[in-house]
């Protein structure tokens, strides 16, 4: 068989031989190049392929794996389960048999050889002048003959540049676009670049001593594959002096907290006139995590006999960064449309069903993230601690975190928009849109069509608080029990 389409070679010569019922035993699999044995005979052509052969959908793609194993013995094992595959089509379903245990075995060391060489192979720019796309050269030296088998890896993640894998049989090259294969031996490639010195301080500086797990390193990096590895020179001697410098780590640990800390509580308002209220303490609170995440707590805001009580999701970020509610671009949102409805926003007393920010940090930018049912019900005593002290006529539920706090109940908010429902407290609620959510619509018909909605419901907010007296004649008990 050829060095390079093997497995084409074998198929078509397993193929005809099956169908012509020859005995394993009297084939002699051999690959271009090696030694014929003692008592076997010269080659014969291949008998005429008489009948269709059908195998499972499964075999063409074992076979193109334990094809390329070194063991002498794939090609005759693949052949044997040819044979029993006429009679047995399942038989690669069965896990337990022999021959099958095998070739799976086989097939997963190929597996783990392609992996390591999509790993360890490290190309080095040889760009030459005037060339019109950028040239790499690299050596591996694979376990198994993979190179035709794990080509199209690297045509998909390296297509829009020259390169060549050099390997001690076959050299790869994928040029203009195109994709070839020669048989050939070569030495072992000498190559260095000028990346090769920065890769390695790079490496050094990203080394933790720290979590060093040595045998768990050797597993995914082994030992044979150092040699082509730049920064591997450097293992052995962080190895050595890793306990000196985890030592290192630990004395030498900042035990004041960074100058950032400094520059933004310089921008934080002075929050005493928040412990005086009916929030005092919240700055200390630790009923839930959020706590220990956000620059501080956010109080609500507004006169303190308001008849009116909007109450939102949670701080975002500027609110966390300025201490105050409704200032964000959601904030700021709602206070246009309000206007537009002829709610005075300074009237009403507004604040937020979570009183800490909730953020997932991704670089400079802190994401905001969704209160859990928990965490809304942890902070529902500060919430129920501000609707005592004001004591409102009217309250409005910003969305499905505000909906849960005031009624118990979260779903549906499209649904129960512009609802007014008894709250756990018997108070009535008008259910609305959070003004994030127009921010979020994904078209502007959609936002223009949220932003009507949210309007008409701050109007009939402003209807029912003309009519104070008969607001709570408005709750809608069709609403099912929370």
């Amino acid at each position: 068989m050829p060095r390079l389409g093997t497995f084409d070679v074998w198929r078509d010569a397993a193929r005809a031989l099956a169908g012509a019922d020859v005995a394993s035993d009297a084939i002699a699999w051999r690959m271009e190049g090696d030694t014929v044995g003692l008592f076997e005979g010269d080659a014969h052509a291949l008998p005429p392929i008489t009948a269709p052969l059908n195998v499972p959908r499964a075999f063409p793609t074992l076979a193109k794996q334990v094809i390329t194993a070194r063991n002498g013995a794939a090609p005759h094992l693949l052949y044997d389960l040819l044979l029993r595959l006429r009679d047995a089509p399942k038989l690669l379903n069965n896990r337990a048999d022999p021959m099958v245990q095998q070739a799976s075995e086989i097939a997963k060391n190929i597996r783990r050889d392609m992996h390591k060489m999509k790993a360890f192979v490290r190309f080095r720019e040889v760009t030459q002048a005037g060339a019109n796309r950028r040239q790499f050269l690299s050596w591996f030296e694979p376990d198994h003959r993979i190179e035709e088998l794990i080509a199209p890896f690297f045509t998909r993640r390296f297509g829009d540049m020259d390169w060549v894998i050099v390997t001690p049989e076959v050299t790869t090259r994928f040029e203009g676009g195109a994709l070839s294969h020669e048989a050939v031996r070569s030495d072992r490639l000498e190559l260095s670049d000028d990346t090769e010195e920065l890769w390695r301080t790079y490496y050094a500086n990203i080394f933790n001593p720290a979590r060093l797990k040595i045998k768990a390193m050797q597993s995914e990096m082994p030992k044979k594959y150092w040699k082509n590895l730049p920064e591997a020179a450097l293992i052995p001697d962080m190895i050595a002096t890793a306990e000196a410098r985890a030592q290192q780590m630990q004395d030498s640990a900042p035990s004041l907290a960074p100058a950032r800390a400094d520059r933004i509580l310089a921008r934080l308002p002075d929050r005493t006139p928040t412990d005086a209220g009916p929030l005092a303490g919240l700055s200390a609170c630790t009923r839930c995590p959020l706590g220990t995440m956000a620059t501080q707590g956010v109080p609500g805001e507004g006169p303190q006999d308001a008849r009116l009580m909007i109450v939102g999701e949670q701080p975002g970020d500027q609110e966390d960064l300025q201490g105050r509610p409704f200032v964000g671009p959601a904030g700021q949102l709602f206070d246009r449309v309000a206007d537009e409805a002829g709610l005075d926003r300074q009237a009403a007393y507004v604040t937020n069903a979570v009183k800490h920010f909730k953020f997932l940090p991704r670089g400079k930018r802190r994401i905001h993230q969704t209160p859990t049912a928990s965490e809304v019900d942890h902070c529902r005593w500060w919430l129920e601690r501000e609707v005592t002290h004001v004591q409102p006529v009217l309250m409005v539920a910003l969305g499905a975190t505000a909906a849960r706090a005031l009624t118990g109940d979260g779903r549906d908010i499209t649904r129960r928009r512009g609802r007014v429902e008894a709250g756990l407290n018997g108070l009535p609620v008008l259910i609305t849109l959070h003004p994030a959510a127009i921010l979020r619509a994904p078209d502007p018909a959609t936002r223009a069509a949220r932003q009507a909605e949210l309007r008409a419901d701050l109007a009939r907010a402003v209807v029912m608080l003309d009519a104070a007296s008969g607001v709570r004649d408005v709750i809608d008990t069709s609403q099912t029990t929370h």
